[in-house]
């Protein structure tokens, strides 16, 4: 299954982009939209691998997106912004064991705290974390995922949020950047993981897992 990196470039000054970057919600349907609605699933976004992630790049504010079926330019607003798409096999074959590599993710670390310990604490059953809390999650997440981290560098981002259309859900996932350099433990399991993506909020930004090869000092 041929796995698709996509870089949206998106242009500041059109409508559209303004009102998608105002909830994550918004994107996702707009992220959505770029793909045919008749996918036989009653999980699409899952279906069609699609991940992404919102950050800044040297171009500016910029989308990636990544799903295992090329998406439809066309099915953008005209003027949206520019878009470009890659296969990602060329990296995903030359992942190898002890291959060093340089790592980012937003994501929403969380704990789940036992029944026993929510009723004594008044927990909810979701605990977002942060700072150094965070870290050590990302840590856990790496080690299962085929990484040993060798750096690591944490920076808190806002959280993505919204309510959904179908019942007026509220969504709320706290997100941290987490981007470093390690190494690789296991590939295949790597890979997996860079298909699956990594933790919650998988539909609203959070997830995308970046590799490249490392080369030296960053």
């Amino acid at each position: 299954m041929t796995l698709w990196l996509t870089r949206i470039i998106p242009d500041p000054r059109h409508p559209d982009v303004r009102h998608d970057a105002d909830e994550a919600v918004r994107l996702h349907h707009r992220i959505m939209s770029l793909f045919p609605d008749d996918v036989p699933s009653t999980e699409p976004r899952r279906h069609l691998g699609i991940l992404f992630r919102t950050e800044t790049g040297r171009d500016g504010e910029q989308i990636l997106l990544q799903s295992n079926r090329r998406p439809d330019p066309a099915q953008l607003p005209d003027g949206y912004g520019t878009i470009a798409a890659k296969p990602l096999a060329p990296l995903l074959d030359a992942l190898r064991k002890d291959l060093p590599v340089r790592y980012r993710i937003a994501a929403s670390p969380v704990r789940k705290p036992g029944a026993t310990t929510r009723a004594l604490y008044h927990l909810p059953e979701v605990v977002a974390l942060g700072g150094a809390h965070a870290d050590e999650w990302w840590t856990r997440q790496a080690e299962t995922s085929g990484l040993a981290l060798t750096t690591l560098h944490s920076i808190p981002l806002d959280a993505a949020t919204g309510h959904r259309r179908q019942d007026r859900h509220r969504i709320h996932h706290t997100r941290t950047l987490f981007e470093g350099t390690a190494r690789i433990t296991d590939p295949d399991l790597l890979r997996t993981r860079i298909r699956e993506g990594i933790g919650r909020g998988k539909a609203y930004g959070c997830g995308l897992l970046s590799i490249a090869p490392h080369r030296g000092p960053r």
